[in-house]
């Protein structure tokens, strides 16, 4: 099945489930963001559409009915994903509204959502960013057995404690949070330098690497 076939099951699908204002809220909300994320970045990633929900309604902390523009739901994960034009983001938007905005999304995290944005900018003009971004946060929830990919994972992870220690770590820090051996810790980050995500920074004497840090733009290298 193509893009555009499946595209038309995954709404179709949705919209003999509903009734009342829930397939009133999915004919008229989705529009052409939420369709060219779905097949120019999801797609192109997953290779499928199962788990998602287009316009997927939740309650917020007032108790009132929020259309998020999607969801993905396979089961052991909540995820909302939001796309945002910058020109219609900001004429909707007053204070009170942003408010609203921000305790919404903290009452969402709070109720076990997690919630993730993307601008309608980066998905026309920007896909392969939008794609490795999106590729490192449903990385979180993705598990195999498989050697590649636990590997993967495990150099998201380094990257994790880069940005929690401002941006760099020390082979310490890795040996120490995966309970390895220094030597082991090393061959990791120099896996990361060799693909252009960190790079090493060196003493004063410039003969000893003292830590690694992140390549600014390096985050998206990583496949």
């Amino acid at each position: 099945m193509n893009v555009a076939d499946a595209y038309k099951v995954l709404i179709q699908t949705h919209l003999d489930k509903r009734r009342g204002e829930r397939r009133g809220r999915l004919e008229r909300g989705h529009g052409h963001g939420e369709s060219l994320f779905l097949k120019q970045i999801w797609w192109n990633l997953v290779g499928n559409f199962d788990d998602l929900h287009p316009e997927f309604e939740v309650l917020d902390w007032r108790g009132r009915s929020y259309f998020a523009d999607l969801a993905w739901l396979p089961g052991y994960v909540k995820l909302l994903i939001e796309i945002k034009g910058y020109a219609s983001h900001i004429r909707d938007m007053d204070r009170h509204k942003f408010c609203n905005e921000l305790n919404r999304e903290t009452f969402l995290h709070a109720m076990g959502y997690q919630v993730i944005s993307f601008a309608y900018d980066d998905i026309e003009q920007r896909p392969e960013q939008c794609i490795a971004l999106l590729r490192m946060v449903l990385a979180r929830y993705q598990t195999s057995p498989t050697p590649t990919l636990r590997a993967q994972l495990a150099e998201k992870e380094v990257l994790r404690l880069a940005v929690q220690h401002a941006a760099s770590i020390r082979p310490k820090d890795v040996a120490l949070h995966f309970n390895i051996d220094h030597r082991t810790a090393v061959l990791m980050l120099k896996k990361l330098c060799s693909k252009g995500v960190l790079a090493p920074s060196y003493s004063g004497t410039g003969q000893r690497i003292v830590k690694y840090e992140l390549v600014r733009g390096g985050l998206l290298n990583l496949e």
